[in-house]
């Protein structure tokens, strides 16, 4: 358990914003939205605190990338959903009633987040408006993979191709246009999908 007992005021409370986002938002927030949220007009202002937070054991970042900040001690709380038994995705078997239950947090792990889709730009690949979909934390991608990516501060699902020298991102509808990145742009992947979840 963390010692928040350790931290000034102010990383208390930028302690406490990068929480939010990360169990809200799914990812953590960028030096610019600190700088916002606090009136902090240096994003050297904002390094500082996060270095003395993850110097004091509270988190971790890789490389300098702020949305790649992690808590030390965070784990998502997730559901526990009745485990039924098998199904066949051939020839059917039989129905076998079982006793047990799916924990999502050791289902998916801690590098894995979600969030909730806005629009319809993924329809043709069953990913529908107000979906959850389940994001592996990656900085990478190969082509084909359905990607969370940032570009310049905007953050959408697509698929992911490199085209030589830019980056393009297609949608999975054919009434919309790819999101064509090239060099002068910056892009970010912040993951992979690996499942989507539609509520009952």
């Amino acid at each position: 358990m963390a010692d928040l007992n350790i931290l000034t005021e102010r990383q208390r409370e930028i302690y406490d914003f990068i929480k939010d986002k990360i169990e809200n938002r799914g990812y953590g927030p960028a030096i610019r939205e600190i700088c916002d949220e606090f009136d902090i007009v240096s994003p050297n202002g904002v390094m500082c605190h996060l270095k003395a937070l993850e110097k004091k054991g509270l988190i971790t970042r890789e490389g300098k990338l702020a949305r790649a900040i992690q808590l030390t001690d965070h784990r998502s709380p997730g559901p526990h959903l009745p485990m039924l038994g098998l199904v066949a995705a051939g020839a059917a078997i039989e129905a076998v009633a079982q006793d047990d239950t799916v924990d999502f947090n050791e289902f998916c792990g801690h590098e894995h987040f979600a969030l909730q889709v806005k629009g319809e730009s993924m329809i043709e690949d069953h990913i529908e408006d107000g979906d959850l979909v389940v994001i592996r934390k990656r900085h990478t991608a190969n082509n084909g993979d359905r990607v969370v990516a940032m570009i310049d501060g905007e953050v959408t699902l697509k698929k992911f191709h490199k085209k030589r020298d830019k980056i393009v991102l297609e949608p999975a509808n054919s009434s919309m246009a790819p999101i064509v990145v090239t060099p002068d742009k910056n892009i970010q992947i912040l993951g992979t999908l690996v499942g989507v979840l539609r509520k009952c």
